[in-house]
């Protein structure tokens, strides 16, 4: 017996774990940009067709301010139009949760709205609102309250009955019963449908940028394509991409912040 306990496999110490889950990606990620380097360097692929990691990083360096400039106007558009689709998703989560006839008619609606591409929506906003920052902000709402909608509407529904059976006989009100019981169900899935919903409010923002404004991420990309400057215009996708990876780590800490259980379950 005291052979085989030796011979048992022990589980890897927390810290390995963590080091592997980093270095993996890590190690993958520079074989990427080697790779790519050499394709280019040794003329396997155009350098006028795809510029090097070097070049990109040259001129993320060298734009380094206008991309911040740029970056700030994107970020405000997509924060702004993040928190109201929130409100907006939550909203017709609780009227679709609460009335079965909200729910019948407005459901098969939202689904409907998000088979409309949203490059065929900038246009129409623009014409709408101009050139400013009400466009951007609508467009981030339609493509980030579907997700916050569906999640917390699931949520709801995944409720166990006896539960809220248990809450009536307590003499709970309908919103104690909300409040103490749906949403703490909800909350998970509703952080889930949040993270979507923060990267779909910077690529939002950026392509309602792309047909009309007077700064951004999407503006700048616009203006750096006409002039063929590649290397730009994968720096702006590295900004895009670093913007997207803050607000969902943002997400993530907020998550925490709400639901203490999740943290202690993890530390276990």
């Amino acid at each position: 017996m005291a052979q085989g306990s030796r011979g048992e496999a022990r589980p890897a110490p927390h810290g390995t774990g963590r080091a592997r889950r980093v270095a993996i990606p890590l190690v993958t990620t520079l074989a990427i940009l080697m790779a790519w380097q050499l394709l280019v360097v040794c003329g396997i692929v155009p350098n006028f067709m795809l510029p090097t990691p070097t070049q990109v990083m040259a001129a993320l360096v060298g734009d380094f301010p206008l991309l911040v400039s740029n970056s700030a106007t994107t970020l405000a558009e997509s924060a702004l139009g993040l928190v109201i689709g929130c409100a907006v998703g939550f909203a017709f989560a609780v009227l679709m949760d609460r009335f079965e006839g909200f729910r019948l008619a407005f459901s098969p609606l939202i689904t409907i709205s998000q088979t409309i591409p949203t490059i065929a929506v900038a246009p129409i906003l623009i014409l709408w609102l101009g050139y400013g920052l009400a466009p951007k902000v609508v467009l981030v709402v339609l493509t980030t309250f579907f997700p916050i909608t569906v999640s917390l509407v699931s949520g709801f529904q995944s409720v166990d009955p006896d539960m809220v059976d248990l809450m009536r006989t307590m003499n709970a009100t309908r919103w104690q019963i909300f409040w103490q019981v749906k949403m703490p169900a909800a909350a998970e899935q509703f952080f889930s449908g949040l993270r979507i919903s923060a990267t779909y409010a910077i690529v939002g923002a950026v392509i309602s940028e792309w047909l009309g404004g007077f700064s951004g991420l999407g503006v700048y990309m616009t203006r750096v394509r006409k002039s063929f400057s590649y290397d730009r215009m994968f720096a702006v996708i590295i900004i895009i991409s670093a913007l997207s990876l803050a607000l969902m780590g943002l997400v993530d800490a907020l998550q925490r912040l709400c639901m203490p259980w999740k943290r202690a379950e993890g530390e276990k």
